[in-house]
């Protein structure tokens, strides 16, 4: 199966193959590699491709420089807000993060400057996670006037703990590469993520595949559960993005000022 990631030039997301190796990496700096609705579809297909590629070993997902990602592109949005027809579970980056769930191959993600979002709710779904001491975690979407994605409602507080979980999740505040390690968001605290990525990638190129898909999906049992678990939260989310709070939200974003609340029960 071609792999359209290295064949065709996609905007913001760049591809590199290297002895079974593909390497994704978002490549928009100006925008600290914020994700708007056709990178997420690109981003997806590019993981299913490269599952069911037999060229294709492992994948690492990465910034192309010092940042992983933004989130999700606010000005792209506020633009499709009120003209999307899909279901709720069919939105761009809720494909992604149901893509990156349902990869059975080894899934290595490392971390540089910020992870807002689902830049963080991604990192539920990977198998190994490098973060350097530059990060900057948020996962901001209560601070929006929404709700939890990605199946982060069920998966971090199995990884973090009820009392971070709610922490991280309900006061939608920025933290550190530390608290990120003690919910268990990362693997490890490196000096160079990337080059860390890169190294484990070859250690596993060296093991046998089948073994290693066999392994993921014994952890992985509950699969189904997650992926439903994912759309569930996702028609939570897309109700929440008609709120009156996202809607001030929004607002608050455009006129660079802080969100007022208080006139919400």
């Amino acid at each position: 199966m071609s792999l359209d990631c290295l064949n065709q030039n996609i905007q913001h997301l760049k591809a590199e193959l290297s002895h079974g190796v593909l390497t994704l990496y978002i490549d928009r700096p100006e925008a600290k590699n914020a994700i708007y609705s056709e990178l997420y579809l690109a981003l997806e297909q590019a993981l299913y491709q490269a599952d069911a590629s037999p060229i294709v070993r492992s994948v690492i997902l990465r910034g192309a420089q010092q940042d992983f990602t933004a989130g999700n592109d606010m000005q792209d949005f506020a633009k499709n807000l009120h003209h999307s027809t899909q279901a709720a579970q069919d939105s761009p980056p809720f494909l992604l993060l149901k893509s990156t769930a349902k990869f059975s191959k080894p899934l290595i993600i490392a971390v540089k400057g910020v992870a807002i979002g689902i830049g963080v709710t991604i990192l539920l779904h990977a198998d190994f996670v490098y973060a350097d001491e530059s990060c900057l975690f948020q996962i901001p979407f209560v601070s929006l006037g929404l709700s939890p994605e990605g199946c982060s409602s069920k998966l971090l507080q199995q990884q973090a703990g009820y009392l971070l979980a709610a922490d991280l999740l309900m006061t939608a505040r920025k933290f550190d590469v530390h608290t990120a390690y003690q919910a268990r968001l990362i693997t490890q605290i490196c000096d160079d993520p990337y080059q860390q990525a890169q190294h484990t990638a070859k250690t596993l190129a060296q093991l046998p595949l089948a073994s290693l898909k066999q392994s993921k999906a014994l952890m992985k049992a509950n699969l189904n559960e997650i992926v439903d678990w994912i759309d569930h939260e996702a028609k939570i989310f897309m109700q929440r993005v008609k709120s009156p709070e996202m809607r001030e939200a929004l607002s608050a974003f455009k006129e660079k000022r802080k969100a007022d609340f208080s006139q919400f029960s």
